[in-house]
């Protein structure tokens, strides 16, 4: 199965705000606000503005964070990438 590319809402459609556990992302577009979690907010931030799929988010985040024995994150990254379009923050490019 290819790996689907998507892309972020542009920036300044989104305010974030991290409320402990939480983060709060407002969309302006959709007056819509959404309650996530990690690795949510972090997803969106390694996608800037560029068009990408669930492989390049994952090696993205492989270099900030340390994701070993974190099982399949490409599998993880594409289950939350489509959680994320299903709200409406990200779309298949």
């Amino acid at each position: 199965m290819p790996d689907r590319a998507y892309r972020a809402a542009p920036a300044d459609a989104l305010r974030i705000e991290t409320l402990g556990e939480l983060t709060a992302i407002f969309d302006r577009r959709s007056m819509q606000t959404h309650l996530v979690i990690a690795p949510m907010p972090e997803i969106l931030a390694a996608m800037g503005g560029d068009a990408c799929g669930a492989d390049a988010i994952a090696a993205r985040l492989a270099g900030e964070f340390d994701l070993d024995g974190e099982g399949d994150v490409v599998s993880i990254v594409a289950d939350r990438l489509a959680e994320l379009a299903a709200m409406g923050l990200v779309a298949e490019a």
